[in-house]
Parts: structure tokens; sequence; C-alpha cells
């Protein structure tokens, strides 16, 4: 409802006065613009009349003098309308019908109605005409359109401003502005009030751009020629009003002039708020004017819903415009709270009881506007002027709605300050319509993000809980704990922790309340882990582990147990062997082991494996290395399914084993030397539980390497033969990440690691001698190779080099404590010939495989493996031998007979020989026998 006081005005004509009919208008102006235009006055000057030449450098005086004037920028604090609007438009919805009363909407023939223009010979005839081409719609030429669902209603006001910029880029202004006042007057329609801030974000994009528009046009017209200058150049950014020709302050006016003429005091109030801005282009001054005289203007809007989304609309166009004139935004919240009896007056209960809609969600459509214009007034302010709206509220309106967009609005350290003061007017407030359990929340949100006085920690927690405790609806109840457990775990100690979880848990245990809340008693959990961080505490906590079980959902189970072992794994710096910590943490692991399944993602796998992983991390008994061994037995138990955690489960056995064999110092004890061998029966009994048959087989040559550096010679053997049996079950190709590859590559790296453990392995006496390797030679005899595949060659040689080594008197390495073979055999004429033997039957192999890569892509791979070989023979052989010479020879000439070898790469390997040749003759001679052919590279 629109209310407008129309006090007397010298000079108008009782007559007008008497057979207009009533227009909506504002108290607060001295003049009715259109009664005025009617009798031919221009309303700008009339409006002027009103107010003394010197009105606006008295008022800039006063206001300067003013201790409050100072100017306030806006910084990054201050939360812009833009990160409101998505939130707002998702809040209040509807699906109630909704209406539109416009004509340029782009459906049927609405925009080819015409408007007969009477001709005009007087001033006065003029502008009754102009005021009847922007009120037309009252003549019948706009319709109304009726039960649009809300997409639909916001889909046309989209084409609305669509339309608006289309007129205004065909030079049709007064159609522009005619799109703009009747969106504007939209504003004044509640109908359907519960989308009513809904509907006020989406009109005011409409008008935005219809100011911007203007601003925009006046600036193009807005050349001025500099000092001295002839050519005329446009404003720049920053302009002040004296570089604007008198032209563009003419159109400017000419704008003003064209919205005092609005009839409707709405739809006048709003454009003109939309094209404030263009008052920069007259006098910067007249921006805090202008702001003062829409202020009282907006009294006169009846409705109180209307009333304060207008002055939200006026306090965002003055924090953009002008941020640092703020002296109409406490007079506005005045106003708000001198018409707030008006929410409890029989037109709101009756529009309430017509639109069947409740007093609090009725009061939850003010929070946007309300919240808005509070943060406006506390952007940058001082603490005293909280105190003063606090004094104002408990004079006239000490209501809920009020001191809660107070708590939020204003600096967290303020409210933290008046804390208690805030919790009695909470006590004593108006809960009409508005929860108290709202404020409650409210307060908490502030004091966990800034202290109290130490004096009111406590007695403010037993003033709210009493309140919260007593809450009976699970969503309320949960709203405020889910708040207020962080300012008890920040400033308390874990009784009262335990006697809020406690609460907590018996307020969502009834009816199985919890299952509609697991997000807030997630929420509970993360604050809990933010701020306590000693565990050893934590899950002490008897009511702790009773509120997880709460949790039924195993997806929401999961992800909490992954929070709480993020923490742990975060937080504990030091490692642990609680048993408290290590019960609670086994359990949480042990839940977020058995939600895996065939289904899960492997990005989840593998993210609850290194939570699992970094738990077993932080877990030491010290010297307890037995305690030690038990627990990644549990662990073992408990988490296999979990490729990954197995893997570390076996790397950390190892290690304990490596750090018992360091304790002792190599020199075991029965004790220790039974231990190591439990060690390593774990890791060989653990591996095959592996999905990777690469992993399988580095872990059996590791823990095989560790139980050999342990004396453990019958536990390293096994190792060994289960890997030599293992690989005769590598795939040929495996998948990496969607791609298909061989194995070749890998299969080789690791025979070859392999080979060099091999060397020191010494023989058993019951299976002959290098019975490892003969076994090994036999798996890559059998082993199905991909056709044209060098891999075995290229392993023969290995193990060719590798027998080198073992024929040698004193190997190049050994294993402390452990005799290899060079003790065992002491060159054994027997040994050495079974060795030649086994070197026999390689050579023929390789030789075998050169004479068959005999064509196309095969010569290549022929030259790499014959250079392989001549320079294992270079390495490794007696050329002293004739036989040996001529071979390696012989060698020489297959790998660059065809001309496919690497030149660089032959060239080192001459360079090699000739450094050999500086202390042996048949190096040299060799050398000299190399001829180096001109190959491709």
């Amino acid at each position: 409802m629109v209310v407008e006081a129309k006090p007397s005005t010298k000079g108008r004509k009782s007559s007008a006065a008497n057979t207009s009919k009533p227009r909506s208008g504002s108290g607060g102006l001295s003049i009715d613009p259109l009664s005025s235009a009617l009798e031919g006055v221009d309303p700008l000057s009339a409006l002027a009349a009103t107010q003394p030449s010197h009105s606006i450098a008295g008022h800039q005086k006063s206001t300067n003098q003013r201790k409050d004037s100072l100017p306030r920028e806006i910084d990054d604090t201050f939360e812009p309308w833009s990160s409101k609007r998505t939130g707002i438009l998702n809040k209040f919805t509807t699906s109630e019908k909704l209406s539109i009363t416009t004509s340029f909407l782009p459906s049927g023939d609405k925009d080819r109605v015409v408007i007969t223009k009477p001709t005009t010979t007087t001033v006065s005839d003029k502008v009754k005409n102009r005021l009847e081409q922007l009120d037309d719609f009252e003549e019948g030429s706009v319709k109304e359109m009726l039960n649009l669902s809300q997409q639909d209603y916001m889909t046309r006001i989209e084409e609305l401003n669509q339309a608006l910029i289309c007129a205004w880029n065909r030079d049709q202004r007064v159609k522009a502005l005619k799109i703009a006042i009747q969106c504007a007057k939209m504003l004044a329609d509640t109908a359907v009030v519960q989308f009513y801030p809904s509907k006020f974000v989406l009109i005011t994009d409409v008008l935005d751009t219809f100011g911007r528009l203007v601003y925009d046009r006046i600036k193009e017209k807005s050349s001025y020629l500099p000092p001295g200058g002839r050519v005329p150049i446009k404003l720049p950014a920053n302009f002040t009003p004296d570089k604007v020709p008198e032209s563009a302050k003419e159109t400017c006016r000419n704008w003003f002039y064209k919205i005092a003429s609005i009839r409707e005091l709405i739809p006048r109030i709003y454009v003109e708020m939309a094209i404030m801005r263009c008052y920069g282009y007259l006098d910067q001054g007249e921006y805090s004017n202008a702001l003062n005289k829409l202020t009282q203007a907006i009294r006169g809007i009846g409705d109180p819903l209307v009333s304060i989304y207008a002055r939200c609309y006026l306090s965002r166009v003055g924090m953009v415009l002008a941020p640092n004139i703020h002296n109409h935004l406490l007079p506005c919240f005045n106003d708000f709270l001198s018409c707030y009896s008006q929410l409890q007056g029989d037109s709101v209960q009756n529009m309430l009881a017509l639109q069947r809609l409740e007093m609090p969600q009725y009061l939850t459509l003010y929070s946007p506007a309300l919240d808005w214009l509070l943060q406006c007034i506390a952007h940058n302010s001082s603490e005293e002027t909280l105190i003063k709206i606090l004094d104002k509220c408990q004079k006239q309106c000490n209501s809920a709605l009020l001191l809660n967009s107070i708590m939020g609005a204003f600096k967290p350290e303020y409210v933290a300050n008046k804390a208690i003061q805030f919790t009695e007017m909470i006590k004593e407030c108006e809960e009409t319509g508005f929860p108290k359990h709202y404020l409650h929340r409210s307060l908490g949100l502030c004091l966990v993000l800034a202290d109290p006085p130490d004096n009111q920690k406590l007695s403010l927690l037993n003033e709210v809980w009493k309140v919260v405790m007593k809450l009976k609806n699970p969503t309320d109840y949960i709203s405020c704990a889910e708040v207020w457990i962080e300012y008890v775990v920040k400033h308390f100690g874990k009784r009262e922790v335990n006697t809020i979880l406690g609460d907590i848990t018996k307020h969502m245990t009834p009816d199985r309340a919890f299952e509609d809340f697991y997000p807030q008693l997630q929420s509970v959990v993360t604050k809990i882990l933010s701020h306590q961080h000693d565990f050893s505490v934590l899950f002490t906590l008897e009511k702790f582990l009773p509120f997880i079980d709460m949790f039924q959902k195993d997806s929401v189970k999961t992800e909490v147990c992954k929070n709480i072992t993020e923490s742990f794994i975060k937080y504990q710096t030091e490692s642990t062997n609680d048993p408290v910590i290590l019960n609670a943490m086994m359990f949480v692991c042990k839940t977020m082991h058995d939600s895996v399944n065939a289904l899960t993602l492997d990005d989840d796998r593998r993210v609850i494996s290194n939570l699992i992983c970094g738990f077993i991390h932080k877990v030491s008994f010290g010297r307890d290395f037995e305690q030690q061994l038990s627990y990644y037995v549990e662990c073992r138990a408990s988490f296999s399914n979990l490729d990954l955690v197995l893997v570390e489960l076996i790397q950390k056995v190892n290690s304990l084993s490596m750090h018992t064999r360091n304790v002792v110092k190599g020199n075991h004890s029965r004790k220790t030397a039974a231990f190591v061998r439990a060690c390593a029966a774990y890791c060989f009994i653990t591996v095959p539980s592996l999905e990777n048959i690469f992993t399988q087989l580095d872990l059996y040559l590791l823990s095989g390497q560790v139980a050999l550096l342990n004396q453990c010679l019958s536990q390293a053997d096994a190792n060994f033969k289960a890997a030599i049996s293992l690989l005769a079950d590598v795939p040929k190709v495996l998948d990496f990440d969607g791609k298909i590859r061989s194995t070749d590559s890998m299969f080789v790296t690791f025979v070859s690691n392999f080979l060099s453990t091999l060397l020191v392995v010494p023989d058993n006496p019951d299976q002959g001698v290098l019975y490892l390797v003969r076994g090994l030679l036999n798996v890559l005899q059998d082993y199905s190779w991909e056709p044209n595949s060098t891999a075995k060659i290229t392993l023969y040689i290995k193990v060719l080099a590798m027998l080198s080594a073992v024929s040698q008197d004193d190997y190049p390495y050994h294993v402390d404590k452990v005799d290899s073979n060079d003790a065992m055999y002491g060159s054994d004429p027997k040994f050495l010939n079974e060795v030649q033997k086994v070197c026999g039957t390689l050579l023929s192999e390789v030789l075998n495989q050169l004479t068959t890569l005999q064509d196309g892509e095969n010569l290549k791979k022929q030259s790499a493996l014959a250079l392989d070989l001549f320079m294992c023979l270079v390495a490794h052989g007696d050329m002293e031998q004739e036989s040996m010479f001529l071979f390696a020879i012989n060698l020489w000439g297959l790998a660059q007979k065809h001309g496919l070898s690497d030149t660089k790469v032959m060239v080192r390997h001459l360079d090699y020989v000739k450094k050999k040749g500086r202390d042996n003759k048949k190096f040299q001679e060799l050398a000299s026998k190399m001829p180096l052919l001109q190959t491709r590279t």
C-alpha cells in the first residue's frame, strides 16, 4: 500500500488539487511534481526553489563538522551485493503463479499498439502529452500476463531487460524509460510475497541497466575542450563537473525532469535511484542531497516490506557512488524501526492470512534488505555505532529480527565485547515470528570468531546452553549446537566438550533423528578436530566414539573417518603407542577399509590407503620390536584388501628387521635371530596377497636381501625362489594408465637387479652349483617372449657378465657375515668348469639369435646386440685367448656391417678399448684391428 501526504503549496490551484485523483508521494517532499507539471511548471525548478541556493554548501559544512563523517572507503571486508545476489535467488523461491503487467514483452502484437499523439499547442499540453506517454499503460495498452511459473517470470524479466537495451540502441529513449517505470512499478506488488526478495533482485538488475545506459549516453555527449586545446576530447574516468559541457548538463537535467514527472511514488523513487550516478555531471555535492531527499521520500511507502527494500536499494546505490557519505544510513534504519510496529498490524496480518504464510517465514523476507542496510552502517564504523543502535532497539523495538541482523552486520569483536548485553536482549526480545534459537546461533557465530572477555566465557556458555538444551525440535537444536561446540572446544576442557557431545547424542538419538542431520553432525566433528589436537584427550572423551556411531550411513561415516585420520596425521607430530589412541584409530581406519569394495574408484581407494599408511607411520613402540611386529600383524589382518597398505607393512617389517640388525651390530643372539626370521616369514607370506606382479617381484627381492643381511639364508632362498617362479607368470603386456604397453623393459630391469644380488648368494649344498642362476635361466628359456623381442638375448648377455664375476677369486662385494661362493668354492676347478659350461651354452644361444636377425628392422637390433656382446667380452673376457680375441673382432665387424650402429657409441667403445690398451698389448692390438666405418646415427 502506498501512502502520500500532500502538504499545501503556495500558488497551487485548488481546483487542480480537488479534481486530480490521489497520487503516490512522499511526506518528506514539499511539492507534488506531477501537479506542478500539469500547471506548466518545471518540476526540477520547483524542487530547486524549495532549497536555498546555499543549502548544498551549508550542508557540506555541517557534515564536515560531524565526528562520524570521515570518509569510509569500501575495503575487502565489505561483502558486495553481487555475492549476495545468487543466494537470495536460490533461497526465496515460490511455486505460486506470478503475473507481469507490461506492454513491452515480445509476444503477440503488444509492440504494435499505436498510441495516438494529439496535436499540442501550449506548454501545458506538451507536458500533459509527455505524461500520458509515460503512463500509457493506464489507458489499456498494457496487458497482464497471468499464471507464470517462477522460471517463466525470470525469463520475462530478462526479456524486458533485453527490450530496454534494444529500445535504447534504437534511440527510443521514451520507450526505454517506460520499460524502467513499469519494472519499478512491479516492486509495489506483493501478491506473492515470499518471492519478493528475488523479484527485487531481478527488477533492480533491469534498473541498473537503465541507469548505466543513461549515464553512458550523457558521457558520450560530454566531449570538452581542454585548456588551450582546439580538439574536443572525451571525459576522463575521474572527471569533475566543471569539465562537463552545458549541453550535457542540460540533457542530464532533462532526465531528472522526466523522472520527477512520474506520477506514482515507487517508480519515481526507484528510477531516480537508478540514474543517481548522473548527479556527478551536475555537482558532486548533490549526492548527499539526493540520498537525504530519497530517504525522506521512501517514508511515503506504506508497505513495510516494500519500504525496507527501497531503503536497501538506496543504500546499495549510495555505497557504490559515494561510500564516504553515510549520513542517510542511520535515518533509513531509524525509519524502519518507526514502522516496525506495522508488522503486527491488521494489513500485514490480513495479507499473511490471505497468502497462507506464517509470521516466521514472512520475517525472513526482511533479512536480505535489513542485513544489507546494517552492513552499510557497520562497515568501518566504531563500536559506538553498535552501542547507539542497541540502545535505540532496546527503547523502540527489541526485536529478534533486528538483533539477528545486527549480530551478522557488525564486527565479531564488537559483538563479543557486548555478548552479555546481547544475551540479556535475546532473553527479553519479542520472539513473535522469529525464534530465539536463530539469535543464539548468530551470537555463537560471532563468538567463535572473536573471544569475549575471559570473565564472561563460562557465564555466557551457561546462559546460552540452558536455553539450547531445552529445544525439542532437532532442527532447531542442532543448528545451535553445531555452532556452539566450536566455542566450547576453543575455550574449555574435555569435561565441557564431553558434556556437549553427550547432550547432542541425547537429542539426536530419539526416532533416529541423526539420519536427517549428517552434514551438521559432520560439521561438529570437523570443528572439534580443528581445535583439539591432543588425541589422547580426544579419544578419552567418553561420548566421542558413541557420537561417531551415529553416522550409520556408510558413505558419511567413511568421510568422517577420513577427516579424523587426516587430522591425526597432520597434528600428531610424534610417534605414539598409547593404547587408547591405537584402539580408536584402528577402529577408524578399519571403518575406512571396510568401505572399500569392487565398485570403489581407484582414486578413493588410493586416498584411503594413503591415510591408513599415514596412521601406521605414526605408531612406534620404541625398542619393543616384538610388540611392533605384533602391531603390524594386526594391521595386516585388518587392512588385507588394500595393496598399498600391505606394501607399506612389508616395507615397515623389513625396516624393523634392519633396525634390529643395527641394534645388535650384525651379531644376532638366538632371540634376535628368531625375531628377524619371524620378520622374513611375515614378508614372505604377505607378498602373494598383492595384485601387481612387479610389486610382488620387487618385494620378494627386497625381502630376500634383508633376510640375507640378517644371515637368514633359508628365508632368503625362499624369497628368491618365489621370485624366479613368479617370473614365468609375468604377462607380455600390461595396462598402464589406460595404455597397453610391453613389459619387456620392466622384466629386464628386475632381472638385472636380481642378478646383482644372486652374485653374493651362496649355493645350497643340497641344490647343486649355481642352482638359483640355473633356475632363472630355465625360466628365461621357457618364457613366451614377444615376437622379435631382444630382451632374452639382452638378459643372457647380462648373465654372462655376472658369471664372469662368479669366476673371480674374490667377488667385487660381499654381504657382511655371509660367505659367498668365492669363499665356499675357493676357485675350485669343478666349480669353474660348471660356470664355463653355462657360459658356453649362453654364448651359443646368443649367436643363434643373432643369426636370425637378418632382415629389415632386425638388422639394427643385430648391430646393437653384437655391440653389447662385444663390450661384455672386452670388459669380462680373456683377450689373451686367441679364440676370444678373434670372436671379439668378428663381433665388432658384425656390429657395423650394415652401417646401422650409432657412430658416437662406436667411437666411445673404441676409445675404451684404446684406454685399456695402454696397459695391455692385447687390447692395443685389438684396437688396431677395429676399423671404424662411417655409420648412420
